[in-house]
């Protein structure tokens, strides 16, 4: 009997416990007037069509702010100019954890406010001008990033997570997830897959409460290429489960690659030391993670990608990460990280810095022949 009331209770935590949070969502948003996932009646980007005009917009409109972290690009001359393709990998920080759950103590509040964290989140996404736009904790798709992005030639996709920790907040945009968007005049989309993550534990295969998409673009030329982006389980004491989702993912990956090039970005929430890390360093498709080139004998990973201050103490890792098939793809350039004085004491999110990760961007050569 008490194995069976367990049971239970897993499937209401796991099936109808976040249907319930939507829908209680859902009742109090139509109560206050409010579509949820409804594109804004009026933007402040209206009829803008160029990425510089909404670049300057994004700092007018935050002019009373310290301007953004300035960071530069480490070319590679010896790479061919083949086809190229320009990617971000960004977690971007959710409205709903910032201002809540994560505890970010040392950030002044002002800097956490989404009405302006939201224009230099969007001035960092564009400064770069990127191809494609791998992102995590995505909790304003709908209401800001997908009109704004459309308008400027980019096509998006969004997954949810099935029971994202954004729903625990009161004040709360609906759940979080993973987006990829890609600019419609130079790749057209063949294939298009969204996942949620499963995990094996016991012999018992089930769906995890993370996600992630993999699409499969054609360049101009015709030539085509898989870009996957994911967000693992967070937190020391869940390796286990990282190493399934990596399992699962890395599955669903392969058989879109083939024998295409691949690129696969995310925040795996995994340091080098994991399991899950070395799954991907040694599996067949021969992937390569693109930041180790910055270090001074190209193997080593950066010292960070994320670095903040909690109640708990300071922390520092690397865990976001921008895989590639190394065979069929050269890097051509990378975005350097800022050093830990250009950061600043307080660390990250800051008001010269919108989140707690640190985007990562690389120019990738896709040969010709």
């Amino acid at each position: 009997m008490e194995a069976t009331e367990r049971l239970f209770t897993r499937i209401y935590r796991r099936a109808f416990l976040p249907l319930l949070r939507i829908s209680v969502m859902d009742s109090r948003r139509r109560f206050l007037g409010v579509s949820r996932g409804a594109a804004p009646k009026t933007t402040l980007f209206e009829n803008m069509s160029e990425r510089k005009e909404v670049i300057e917009k994004c700092q007018d409109l935050v002019k009373d702010r310290p301007p953004l972290l300035k960071r530069k690009f480490v070319e590679f001359p010896n790479v061919q100019n083949d086809s190229t393709v320009r990617v971000i990998q960004w977690n971007i920080l959710a409205d709903a954890l910032a201002t809540g759950r994560d505890n970010f103590i040392r950030c002044p509040k002002a800097a956490l406010n989404w009405e302006t964290r939201k224009f230099h989140i969007l001035e960092e996404l564009l400064t770069y001008d990127p191809d494609v736009m791998c992102l995590q904790e995505v909790d304003h798709y709908d209401d800001f990033f997908n009109p704004i992005l459309k308008m400027l030639g980019y096509h998006g996709s969004f997954m949810a997570k099935p029971s994202s920790p954004c729903l625990d907040s009161p004040q709360n945009n609906g759940p979080d997830g993973c987006a990829l968007f890609f600019k419609t005049d130079k790749f057209d989309l063949v294939n298009s897959e969204k996942l949620v993550l499963k995990v094996t534990h016991d012999g018992y295969e089930r769906w995890s409460n993370q996600v992630g998409i993999i699409n499969t673009l054609r360049c101009s030329n015709k030539k085509e290429f898989v870009i996957g982006v994911t967000h693992f389980k967070a937190k020391p004491g869940y390796e286990d489960v990282r190493y399934s989702q990596g399992l699962d993912l890395l599955e669903h990956f392969t058989s879109q690659v083939g024998s295409l090039p691949g690129i696969l970005v995310g925040d795996f929430n995994a340091e080098p030391t994991e399991e899950v890390y070395r799954l991907y360093a040694e599996c067949p498709l021969n992937l390569d993670s693109a930041y180790k080139l910055l270090s001074v004998d190209g193997k080593s990973e950066p010292a960070y990608t994320t670095w903040k201050i909690r109640k708990n103490g300071e922390q520092c890792h690397t865990i976001d990460y921008m895989w590639y098939t190394k065979t069929s793809l050269a890097i051509k350039s990378l975005l350097c990280f800022p050093t830990g004085d250009e950061i600043g004491e307080n660390r990250l999110p800051s008001a010269t810095y919108p989140s707690d990760h640190l985007s990562l961007v690389c120019e990738f050569s896709i040969p010709d022949n």
